[in-house]
């Protein structure tokens, strides 16, 4: 059954730079998979450096997990196998063909659920599908009380999905039926109310939630809509992956580019992007944003600050160029603060609701004691106590953890508290380590 949900806690970061709706093109000459955008995956490779690929063809699979692989989003050459401490792999890159060829797989024989979780497990395409709790790829082994899919991103800059997806109902419909198979309970796809090309779908439960960042959150939209108890699973895949998984089931052959937002107040051209999935940032940094900006791959709040030897994230839709503040501010507490954004009264900004801000990277200060302020339960629209769920990560009380509602979060759902934070704590990395820490005793 269809559900409107409104919430009021959160806050809507409004930011210079808003991407414009019109589409180029971004070339890379190398792409690379990064195993650290697949938390808990320990990859083993399949093929070595100098190795040929098409795209589609698996670099590695998890060594856990032997059925999901991760496959080369380009054709050429493994030309490095990068490696870090104890051997560990961080990038697999490939040095790309000017004309790509495709992997073809047998996409004809899909009408049962362990048919499907074969072919997107082999196919590289099981990936983009996220369980919850733990926030980490789906195991198939478990079958989920429902699927969410979040049709719209609330983040600061965050792109249009409407408009990235305008022309790709074809392919959502095909994810979505492909996705059914795999649960007994609901496929819901949670709108802001401009349903889009997401009207059209059938094979689904439409919902509907109003109300400010995170609302696009889909852990938000499972804890209003349906939300998870202990020994529970839900899984969500991100809108534009979703595609990515019909155009696959539709053709036989992975979706390799990606259409992203390239926004901030650094970047010299706001507006979207065809771009090589994981592929090279150099041409970004170095063309299309300012010297000196800090890029990152994602939003500001969750993203990863990459440099032009770095690559894009896996998950990434979304690019933001924004200022790097390297000095401090000369008394900036004492100053009016028209140009500062303030979750409180502290700066006369409050008064300018509709404000767009540039804003930087400092921090405005260092990390403090953890005290009880009442500031994440401002933006944390979550019946969850936040600081006492953090605390008791801090102290590995599992047990409390678990009573305080751990299984409901992931890390991007304490973003807005890490940022309204007076004391600088590291929302996000400890809510990890807490998901880590119970995935470890269970298993």
């Amino acid at each position: 059954m269809a559900k409107n949900v409104k919430i009021s806690r959160g806050v809507d970061i409004k930011l210079v730079g808003e991407a414009k709706k019109e589409l180029g093109s971004i070339e890379s000459a190398t792409a690379a998979l990064k195993p650290a955008d697949f938390h808990g995956v320990i990859p083993k490779m399949e093929l070595k450096q100098g190795d040929e690929v098409k795209a589609g063809t698996p670099l590695f699979h998890d060594k856990n997990n032997n059925n999901v692989k991760f496959v080369s989003p380009v054709s050429g050459e493994v030309a490095e196998i990068v490696r870090g401490a104890k051997r560990r792999i961080l990038e697999v890159r490939v040095l790309a063909d000017k004309e790509t060829k495709f992997e073809s797989y047998d996409v004809s024989k899909i009408d049962t659920k362990e048919a499907v979780v074969e072919l997107l497990q082999s196919s590289g395409q099981w990936a983009f599908i996220k369980q919850r709790p733990f926030d980490v790829i789906a195991d198939a082994t478990q079958e989920p009380k429902a699927i969410f899919i979040s049709a719209f991103d609330s983040a600061p800059l965050a792109p249009d999905y409407n408009f990235v997806l305008k022309d790709r109902a074809k392919d959502l419909q095909a994810g979505v039926d492909a996705l059914d198979t795999l649960t007994s309970g609901a496929v819901n796809i949670v709108t802001r109310g401009d349903k889009g090309v997401f009207g059209s779908l059938n094979n689904c439960t439409l919902h509907s939630i109003y109300g400010p960042h995170p609302a696009g959150n889909v852990g938000v939209q499972v804890h209003h809509i349906d939300p998870i108890n202990k020994g529970e699973v839900v899984w969500s895949v991100n809108a534009c992956d979703l595609a990515a998984i019909g155009h696959f089931l539709n053709n036989g052959k992975i979706e390799n580019t990606r259409t992203v937002a390239l926004s901030g107040a650094e970047a010299k051209s706001a507006q979207y992007y065809t771009v090589t999935l994981g592929g090279s940032a150099e041409n970004i940094v170095k063309s299309h944003a300012n010297e000196g900006a800090r890029v990152i791959s994602g939003n500001v709040l969750t993203g990863e600050q990459i440099s032009a030897e770095g690559y894009l994230g896996y998950y990434s839709h979304h690019i933001t160029a924004i200022r790097e503040d390297k000095e401090p501010e000369f008394f900036g507490w004492l100053a009016p603060g028209f140009d500062k954004f303030s979750l409180s009264k502290t700066f006369f900004s409050w008064a300018m609701p509709s404000k767009n801000y540039n804003l930087g990277t400092s921090l405005h200060g260092e990390e403090r004691s953890f005290v009880m302020s009442g500031q994440y339960e401002k933006v944390f629209p979550f019946d969850i106590l936040p600081v006492q769920l953090l605390k008791s990560i801090m102290v590995s009380d599992i047990e409390q953890m678990e009573n305080l509602g751990i299984y409901e979060v992931a890390p991007e759902d304490f973003a807005l508290c890490e940022f309204a934070c007076t004391s600088k704590i590291n929302s996000q990395e400890i809510v990890r380590n807490g998901l880590d820490l119970i995935k470890k005793e269970l298993s």
